[in-house]
């Protein structure tokens, strides 16, 4: 059939359908089924029965009113939803199905509506004949003749009770999991394969509102990958796998203190539900991780750990003086014996043979040998270094640790201290005792230097930062600086800039360390305000070791 032809059946079927009811037989169901039937035959041998067959075995109900609403045809469909048959509701106002809690606005706005042949849609609450009340997905077009008149309305409804229901209970535990998951004491984030945040509760939005708009869960995961390692964070994903309690601590800029959290996270996989993948079923990975503070708990733990540290610095800074004493004594005592040494080998060229008579010879011969003795009894009786192992640094932790350690200095000199630490930092491999007795250098020297300046504005500024594979530590202050021609005589033994106070190791020991751990020390030229030091430290690899 073309699509002229097309036209002409539907043109035909409205007027025969428009002619029948306007006269509607009277009679039985079957007498006017039949009657329905006849007058759809002119039309065409086929179209009436196709449309008469449709309508009637439509699964959603429909009816055709008067004007007035008055029900003049319901299909089998009707029937079923309503309870109603046809003799029972035909002749009947289509508001014998209305509940009288369906708001009068409604109605109102329906037939303002359909009155100007526009077609109405919506949800009506509506009873059956048995007084039982279901929601009814209604719509409603008008039906208009060849002078575009209304002449009746056509209805089609379906009972949605059943999806409301469904609706407003997953609904309802969707807002029921929402209340219990923002009232949990503890952060609760949800977040797909790429690290965006799907659900969150208020916990979660407080912190971010602490980190100043970035994500935590990013700074947690990061953490948690750099603790089990990156290849068991994909075997976890990929196996729906799980973690428990990972410590993560985030260390705060302005002097804030830092926090610890406790994290826990299972991976899972759910069907994706975009269109496209209606009909190729794909999964999507999610991360429902958990983190408990444990802030309060750690910083009892971070006391006691602190008051053994004070202790054990203590004892190494004891045995470092005794050190840098012998070695300061055996330097001094290394200048008069190299003297003898040059004399005595003056006298043998000198004297030739005859130097073995010579009683200025023997003299200078016997302080030499004592002299060595001596210096050999110094370096045997030399303390050792404390041996240790190179472990898995966060330098954050480190700094955090001697500023601790300097509180009541800090406090008693009146200090600001600036610190901005990087809130993700790579883990470096180094010598815990070592680079702590680095630091702590740094800033005790930063500190006598501000002292020196006696200015009224004491501010000690300390940050870190990763780039280019290294750790970078800057310590300033607003001391007296360090002149530019000082700047690499500070680095060697018993040298100070600051006049009248005793010499030692001093900076020689603070680059001894940074060679060992294959880092770089130099002070930051283009700073004015005092003196920088810039420390540079190799971040960790899994190969990466040294001696």
């Amino acid at each position: 059939m073309s699509s002229q032809q097309a036209h002409l059946v539907l043109d035909n079927l409205a007027e025969a359908i428009a002619t029948f009811l306007a006269a509607p037989p009277m009679g039985t169901p079957a007498e006017i089924i039949t009657a329905f039937k006849e007058a759809m035959l002119p039309i065409s041998v086929l179209a009436p029965r196709l449309f008469y067959e449709a309508v009637e075995q439509a699964p959603i109900a429909i009816s055709i009113t008067d004007l007035n609403a008055t029900i003049l045809y319901v299909n089998p469909a009707f029937e079923r939803v309503t309870g109603y048959t046809y003799d029972e509701i035909a002749g009947k106002n289509h508001s014998i199905l209305s509940d009288k809690h369906t708001p009068t606005t409604v109605y109102k706005e329906l037939w303002k509506r359909i009155e100007t042949h526009k077609t109405w849609t919506g949800v009506l609450l509506n009873k059956t004949k048995a007084d039982q009340p279901y929601l009814a997905e209604i719509t409603i077009t008008p039906v208009l003749n060849a002078a575009n008149e209304v002449v009746y309305y056509l209805g089609m409804h379906r009972d949605v009770t059943a999806e409301h229901h469904l609706k407003q209970q997953v609904h309802s535990q969707k807002k029921l999991i929402e209340t219990v998951v923002d009232s949990a004491r503890v952060i609760i984030v949800l977040t797909d394969e790429t690290g965006k945040v799907i659900l969150d509760n208020h916990e979660y939005k407080k912190l971010v509102g602490d980190l100043r708009g970035q994500e935590p869960v990013s700074i947690f995961i990061k953490h948690i990958r750099d603790n089990i390692g990156q290849a068991q964070c994909d075997k976890l994903r990929l196996n729906d796998g799980s973690f428990m309690d990972q410590e993560v601590r985030i260390d705060l800029s302005g002097g804030r203190l830092p926090r610890w959290f406790a994290c826990s996270g299972s991976w899972f996989r759910e069907r994706d539900n975009r269109v496209d993948a209606f009909f190729d079923a794909k999964k999507k990975s999610y991360l429902l991780l958990i983190a408990n503070e444990v802030t309060e708990l750690k910083r009892q733990q971070e006391e006691v750990r602190m008051s053994a540290l004070r202790t054990l610095l203590a004892e190494e800074k004891s045995i470092e003086g005794m050190r840098e004493t012998l070695t300061a004594a055996i330097h001094q005592f290394q200048v008069p014996l190299n003297l003898i040494t040059a004399a005595v080998n003056m006298l043998e060229r000198r004297l030739g043979t005859h130097y073995l008579h010579d009683p200025l010879y023997d003299v200078l011969k016997q302080a030499l040998t004592s002299g060595q003795d001596t210096l050999d009894n110094l370096r045997q009786h030399m303390p050792n270094s404390m041996e240790e192992a190179n472990i898995s640094l966060n330098l954050n932790e480190l700094l955090r640790d001697v500023l601790t350690l300097s509180t009541q200095r800090l406090l008693a000199e009146g200090v600001v201290v600036d610190w901005q630490p990087a809130l993700v930092l790579p883990k470096v491999l180094g010598r815990v005792c070592r680079l702590r007795s680095l630091f702590k250098q740094l800033i005790d020297n930063a500190l006598d230097a501000m002292h020196e300046n006696r200015q009224r504005i004491r501010e000690l500024r300390i940050a870190t930062i990763a780039r280019d594979n290294a750790v970078i530590i800057t310590i300033a202050d607003t001391g007296l600086g360090i002149p530019e021609h000082l700047r690499l005589k500070v680095f060697e033994p018993f040298f100070t800039t600051a006049p009248g106070k005793r010499t030692g190791m001093g900076l020689a020991s603070v680059q001894e360390i940074v060679n060992i751990h294959a880092g770089a020390i130099y002070i930051e030229p283009t700073y004015t305000e005092g003196c920088c030091f810039v420390v540079q430290l190799p971040v960790m690899h899994s190969n990466k070791s040294f001696e």
